[in-house]
């Protein structure tokens, strides 16, 4: 597991903290946006690395 993807799930699981243990102020939700961005970019870096290493 690389650094973006280990980043996105932590950012995810504060996110739901927040979410369901405070009353959730619009800037936690900040955490959801960014958390889904980096598990999908380090879905495509790790795709992008898998079809370099096939070549």
């Amino acid at each position: 597991m690389d650094l973006i993807t280990f980043a996105g799930i932590a950012m995810l699981v504060l996110w739901a903290a927040g979410t369901f243990m405070f009353d959730a102020p619009g800037l936690i939700h900040l955490l959801l946006t960014l958390g889904v961005f980096f598990l999908i970019l380090g879905a495509i870096k790790r795709g992008e690395r898998a079809r370099k290493a096939s070549k």
